[in-house]
């Protein structure tokens, strides 16, 4: 009985508690409520002598979230994730919107990859141009990503005591191979026959790598590098000699230097730079600066320049449809592109007999081959009715690239991954880890000659690799057709310019891969333009449907859930945590991999 009680009087003061805490979420719920829109529901006001701050720390995703609410505080936080659509429109917004002063740029980390700096760097410069309004940069640390980004400011700014990081790019890659020796591990890596560039399987299988990976990795790097040092030469008037120079000879040691070799402007500290903010632009210098969050602004109402101001719902429609992630068979989870809802996202764009042009925002290292082909399908059909138009953002590579393919017309970055058309089957041969390392062994019985040949409990045999190695040349065979379909390029030509080998957009676009260099945003321009509409006289819808609200907030919450505990566990080692993702992905992958060929990340 006593035992009863303890437990019974345990979960009344747990119920307690979690009544407490919800009542306190929804109080906090409400006040965020009433901060983000007013009673009567209307938008968040927009002060006058307002400067709208960016600050790009956390992720930037092609799509923002669905939160009609802007909730910032925790564990309500939506604006942990930011989408480059939303800043890209906030932009374009604020340039025609007499109440924004101008921008500060709140730096340090930018937790984005190149190309969508260089989209949000660009369209900086549109405002400045447009607008004349000015663009403020500081920071304590500037990375060579933030410092890309700061570099299209009026004035850049750094603390005293900061840095400023210029030394060139750096790509690293993590090997498996001994690993998986230590564990009696057999990764069992078939690539079609003349793809030697397709070397994602090498970190499973070498120690270092390949020279063909070694080459192209090095086509990459410095061809990212060379739009880098060309575009922050061009902003900063220097000549790219001399920012080889400074990157060379790691010149900037200290704040001092990043002003004597003209990469800043002044040391400052925030307050200083406040105060230099209100006099470039013209605010009372008696009172606090009204800064307003990217999140908050994008609730906000500006009516649209020229006749008919703001939008009408009755205006024709250009669907933009985000693929971004890994592509998988099936439905999309957070994070990956699902054959399924992917094709079916185009599907319905195509059916919409309001969406007049569809552009395809491809951000994806590839996947899945079959779910590739399974999308490739939908864009085919869909071009057949209205103008297709795909959008490369970070990387489309690989199956990335197989979805690009068929369309009208190809946008990219220069610093854009793309390419790797390829592919390549990967089956781990674990029964010296089980005989070896855990005692276990396998018996069984077979009703016909290949029913086990996808077991991992045994290596392949030479006629089963023989079947493998079919299959997958004969897929290679099948994207190196789609390519040359779609670009209208001889089999031979796209075979010669494949083998898994990945391109940077300025050389895709070099070599007929691509069409023009540009943005989102200009890819959506080309768009309504093919389908005969005027500038101002459509609107972008985006696809597939987003979840709902509260399912967005659940997700968001697990992740940061995940990540606390990461860095409580593991500290600074918890980067390494993201290395060994790569395993696991390998553990999920099923059938053909239209992938990447390595798991690029640049520093």
């Amino acid at each position: 009985m006593r035992q009863f009680f303890k437990f019974m009087f345990a979960s009344m003061l747990g119920t307690l508690l979690l009544s407490v805490l919800m009542f306190i979420l929804f109080i906090g719920f409400i006040a965020a409520l009433g901060s983000a829109f007013s009673l009567e529901g209307k938008a968040p006001s927009v002060p006058a002598s307002t400067v709208l701050r960016i600050a790009l720390d956390q992720e930037v995703l092609d799509r923002g979230p669905n939160d009609p609410f802007n909730l910032d505080f925790a564990p309500f936080k939506m604006s942990s994730k930011l989408g480059l659509d939303d800043i890209l429109n906030n932009l374009e917004k604020a340039k025609r919107d007499d109440r924004i002063r101008g921008i500060f740029l709140d730096l340090g980390v930018v937790n984005a990859g190149f190309t969508t700096v260089k989209e949000i760097r660009d369209k900086l410069l549109d405002f400045k141009a447009e607008s004349g309004k000015p663009v403020v940069a500081f920071a304590d640390v500037y990375t060579q990503k933030s410092y890309y980004l700061a570099s299209a400011a009026d004035a850049v700014y750094l603390v005293p005591q900061g840095d400023l990081d210029l030394r060139g790019l750096r790509s690293e890659m993590m090997f498996y191979a001994g690993l998986f020796e230590k564990l009696d591990v057999q990764v069992q890596f078939i690539r079609g026959s003349d793809n030697k560039f397709k070397s994602f399987g090498e970190a499973f299988t070498r120690k270092d790598m390949s020279p063909a990976s070694k080459l192209q990795t090095t086509a990459l790097l410095t061809g990212i590098w060379s739009n880098y040092i060309a575009q922050v030469g061009e902003a900063r008037h220097m000549d790219t000699t001399k920012l080889n120079a400074i990157a060379a000879g790691l010149l900037v040691r200290k704040a001092e230097d990043a002003v004597s070799q003209g990469l800043v402007d002044s040391l400052a500290y925030r307050d200083q730079v406040l105060a230099s903010i209100k006099q470039r632009m013209g605010l009372d210098t008696g009172k606090d600066i009204e800064f307003m969050e990217l999140g908050k602004y994008t609730k906000a109402y500006v009516a649209k320049a020229g006749p008919g101001g703001s939008s009408s719902w009755k205006q024709p429609k250009v669907a933009v449809v985000y693929a971004q992630g890994d592509i998988i068979d099936g439905e999309s989870t957070d994070g990956s592109i699902g054959g399924a809802t992917i094709s079916a996202a185009i599907r319905q764009a195509r059916k919409d007999t309001a969406v007049k042009a569809i552009v395809l925002r491809v951000n994806s290292p590839g996947g899945s081959g079959l779910a590739s082909d399974v999308i490739w399908r939908e864009v085919v059909l869909a071009k057949a009715e209205k103008p297709v138009v795909v959008s490369m953002g970070d990387v489309a590579a690989s199956g990335g690239y197989y979805i690009s393919c068929a369309a009208d017309k190809i946008f990219a970055e220069p610093t854009t991954i793309t390419g790797s058309i390829g592919v390549f089957g990967m089956i781990p041969n674990m029964k010296g880890f089980f005989n070896n390392k855990l005692g276990l062994t396998f018996d069984g019985v077979e009703t016909h000659k290949y029913a086990g040949m996808m077991t991992v409990t045994r290596p392949l045999t030479e006629e089963e690799k023989g079947i493998i190695q079919g299959f997958i040349d004969n897929f290679y065979h099948t994207f190196t057709q789609r390519v040359a379909d779609g670009r209208k390029l001889a089999v031979a030509q796209v075979d010669s310019i494949g083998q898994g080998r990945v391109w940077t957009g300025a050389s895709a676009q070099r070599i007929g891969l691509v069409d023009e260099m540009g943005g989102l945003q200009a890819a959506t321009a080309e768009a309504a333009r093919m389908a005969g509409l005027e500038p101002g006289g459509y609107r972008t819808v985006g696809f597939p449907e987003q979840k709902d609200f509260f399912e967005q907030l659940r997700s968001s919450l697990d992740a940061q859930a995940r990540t606390w505990v990461a860095k409580q566990a593991f500290g600074e080692d918890a980067e390494m945590l993201h290395r060994f993702e790569q395993v696991r992905q390998v553990r999920n992958m099923a059938g053909i991999q239209a992938r990447m060929p390595f798991a690029m990340e640049v520093y």
